[in-house]
């Protein structure tokens, strides 16, 4: 058979956070076309605020520039940056070769960071916005869940082993609230963000002070008038060649925080559905092992945890990176930033999507939790029927040690593989003769408040945190 009609694949390496994770929404938005394009549109608001403020920069020339933020041609940017190994003049040689009225005029007073800082700026925050509603939608789906399951009573789990029951809607609850959390933290940053500005080459505006002859309140509005136009409501008001980079470290270790949010519900997911209590969506062709066709195992969950871990590692180079830049600027920065900042958003964007996938589409095995709880029950009801006999006028010492005797004779037995017989141990002790020992083996009231406080707990912050933030994203489906 020819094999003429095969794709051959990628000859390089490409990004799995582009080809199988993250939505197309937020891998456009780190695009080429985008950060470049918004080049242009940071010269072009440069050149509009020095013309308003006096600078000779006639109305052609702003028209031109105007004119030609697209098209980029990119192989011309990269002929010129493989001569001049610097990016931003490549970009400025290929735009100045579209606008030759304009090129006198085009980066004045500016240096590079002027363009990359105020880029990335806009970046973070239209990524920023991106994940607050995914982040939103996210915790609307999973109150509905927790809602739905506020009644499902079962086991709890202490150390990994069986503890007082709870219900599946307050697990629920107790990932909503780490998220809640995450949100405002994500919020917080997106708000704090600000523009560049217009500082020159260490921060200072020497040259902006040059070419407005020395008028500081000029300078002072170029700077606003620049903001203003690149979205921002300010500046900040002192920077370097570049803003800190502790605004970096801070966003992405928000960022971090809130896969450190998913990471712990993956990890509860997957254990979940190894005792068979909860199940991710499952396709119909979905496969869950090569080996073995009867798998259907939690690899949504495990994604989740793989690619939140990425992010908290990523934190630390964000950290290390604000850490070791010397005075006005220094240049390790940047290969590290530009490696760091899209892909901690692009994972994060992935791990809010799969995890709301899951929120959507949660199995939840009510006849397993049921049996699981019921396993265990004989022990759990213990506290319960010590109540139960002082109430009934017995000695609490005496029942507690009949109590604990026959608890670890049941557990020799079920360490023997034979069924938990601590129920009939017990109905046959006179001690125990007063308590109704089927009564306390119902599982209602087991579970204490936890319904009550999944009901308030949603009705109360969680709506009131919805009610808040009324945009939600186009949904982002899987594409593996």
């Amino acid at each position: 058979m020819s094999d003429s009609h095969c794709d051959e694949g990628q000859a390089v390496w490409e990004n799995p956070l582009v080809t199988r994770y993250a939505s197309g929404e937020m891998a456009s938005l780190w695009g080429d076309r985008r950060r470049y394009r918004l080049w242009r549109e940071m010269w072009l608001a440069l050149a509009e605020a020095e013309s308003e403020l006096g600078l000779s920069i006639t109305p052609e020339q702003l028209s031109e520039l105007r004119s030609h933020i697209e098209p980029i041609n990119f192989s011309k940017a990269a002929e010129y940056e493989k001569k001049m190994r610097h990016d931003v003049f490549a970009h400025l040689h290929t735009w100045a070769d579209q606008c030759p009225l304009a090129r006198p005029i085009l980066h004045l007073g500016a240096t590079s960071a002027f363009v990359t800082d105020n880029t990335d700026l806009v970046l973070m925050r239209d990524s920023l916005e991106l994940i607050e509603q995914r982040l939103v939608a996210l915790i609307e789906s999973l109150a509905a869940q927790a809602m739905n399951t506020r009644n499902v009573v079962c086991l709890g789990l202490t150390h990994l082993q069986s503890a007082q029951p709870t219900t599946i809607g307050k697990r629920i609850c107790l990932w909503i609230h780490d998220l809640l959390m995450d949100l405002d933290e994500i919020s917080r940053r997106k708000n704090l963000l600000r523009a560049r500005g217009a500082k020159g080459t260490t921060g200072t505006q020497a040259s902006f002070l040059e070419l407005f002859a020395g008028d500081h309140e000029k300078v002072r509005k170029l700077d606003q008038i620049v903001a203003r136009k690149i979205g921002f409501a300010e500046s900040y008001m002192v920077t370097g060649q570049t803003y800190s980079r502790k605004v970096d470290s801070q966003v992405v270790a928000a960022l971090a925080g809130l896969c450190e949010s998913a990471h712990k519900a993956g990890n509860d997911l997957r254990i979940a559905a190894s005792r068979g209590e909860l199940e991710e969506p499952f396709e119909d062709e979905q496969v869950g092992s090569s080996a073995m066709p009867y798998k259907r195992n939690p690899m949504r969950a495990e994604r989740i945890c793989s690619l939140s871990r990425f992010v908290m590692g990523l934190a630390s180079t964000a950290s290390q990176t604000a850490a070791v830049q010397w005075f006005e600027r220094t240049l390790d920065d940047s290969a590290a930033r530009r490696l760091v900042l899209p892909q901690a958003f692009l994972a994060t964007d992935a791990v809010l999507v799969i995890y709301t996938n899951i929120a959507r589409g949660l199995v939840v095995q009510d006849a397993i939790i049921e049996k699981n709880l019921r396993n265990d029950l004989p022990f759990l009801a213990s506290e319960r029927i010590l109540m139960a006999g002082t109430t009934a006028g017995g000695d609490r010492q005496s029942l507690h040690e009949a109590l604990r005797h026959h608890s670890h004779a049941a557990t020799a037995e079920i360490r023997k593989g034979r069924p938990n017989d601590l129920l009939q141990r017990l109905k046959s002790d006179p001690l125990f003769a007063s308590i109704s020992l089927d009564s306390a083996m119902e599982t209602s009231g087991l579970a204490g408040r936890a319904p009550q406080q999944v009901e308030d707990f949603i009705s109360g912050p969680v709506a009131e945190t919805l009610a808040l933030h009324t945009v939600r994203p186009k949904d982002a489906s899987l594409r593996v």
